[in-house]
């Protein structure tokens, strides 16, 4: 079997529920087992019994952020899996993601906050105090987002049924994006790794911040894949389907992802706020799309396909 062969062979099994539910409680087992292991330096450079200058190893809190990591991984892992079955869940991974990420990022900073009476003049008090509040509004925004998705898989179910065919051949097409996208997931991962590793050894060898920056590792480029697979989605869309509506909400959400990928760019106030109106612009347009969709189910029930 030649090696092209083998990689589709293993993103197809990666792909099956069976697979999903063991990777769900192998992403456990090594979150829980990292928390410990990095309590465990926590506590040896307490007792300076290794020397690594790090803002990771002065507070227990701080190793929470470990299994969130791996907590993201498996988000990630999830992301790829839904897009043949929805894409409406695939954008809401991508909600999830980001907002696993402001929630680990507080983990981050918790130990670094400054408890004085001049809370708003400190950069990292109002980093905190924003993060907090955009979590909250991001927990909001994608429970509606869901809902909302839900309601509209309702809608469109009987026009999907008269068009088995293509609706058929546009889930292949996206189960092949998603084989893809597996190993391609996996060579970012690894050179992200790479990268960071280096630049931790450097840091180290200089005797500066170790692992000062990480919440942007592998998720940068990540989002960056992420929009030419929302634009592949939203092509591969065109061939089953002309209606505008179907044409805008799918355009909507490659806008919203790129939104998520500019954040990654800023810091302080910009970044939540890019966080927040990209999973709240996608949140208006699938809501938006659902009123045109209720409105041509009652007009014109078998005009087109519903791309799901």
């Amino acid at each position: 079997m030649r090696p092209l062969d083998k990689i589709i062979e293993y993103s197809e099994k990666l792909l099956s529920y069976e697979v999903r539910v063991k990777i769900e409680k192998l992403s456990l087992n090594i979150a829980v087992c990292c928390f410990f292991v990095h309590l465990l330096l926590i506590t040896l450079a307490f007792f300076e019994i290794i020397s690594v200058k790090s803002s990771f190893l002065l507070n227990p809190i701080a190793a929470i952020y470990t299994p969130f990591s791996f907590i993201l991984v498996y988000e990630v892992y999830l992301l790829i899996f839904y897009i043949p079955h929805s894409i409406t869940i695939y954008i809401g991974k991508q909600f999830e993601i980001i907002t696993l990420i402001v929630i680990r990022r507080i983990f981050k900073d918790i130990v670094t906050l400054d408890f004085t009476n001049n809370w708003f003049h400190s950069k990292d008090d109002l980093q905190f105090t924003y993060d907090i509040i955009t979590t909250l509004v991001l927990l909001l925004l994608i429970y509606l987002f869901y809902r909302n998705s839900h309601a509209y898989t309702k809608i469109s179910y009987n026009l999907s049924q008269t068009f088995d065919h293509n609706l058929h051949s546009f889930i292949r097409l996206k189960l092949i994006l998603a084989r893809i996208l597996v190993p391609t997931m996996f060579v970012l991962a690894i050179f992200a790794f790479f990268n960071w590793s280096m630049n931790a050894f450097n840091a180290y060898s200089q005797k500066m911040e170790v692992f000062a920056e990480l919440n942007n590792i592998f998720f940068d480029e990540f989002f960056t894949a992420l929009i030419i697979v929302d634009a592949l989605l939203l092509l591969i869309s065109l061939y089953f389907t002309d209606k505008f509506h179907l044409i805008v909400r799918n355009s909507g959400f490659v806008i919203s992802t790129i939104l998520l990928k500019l954040s990654f760019s800023t810091d302080g106030i910009l970044n939540n706020m890019l966080i927040i109106g990209s999973v709240m612009f996608g949140l208006s347009i699938l809501l938006i799309h659902n009123l045109y969709n209720i409105n041509l189910d009652r007009d014109q029930p078998q005009d087109n396909i519903q791309t799901k």
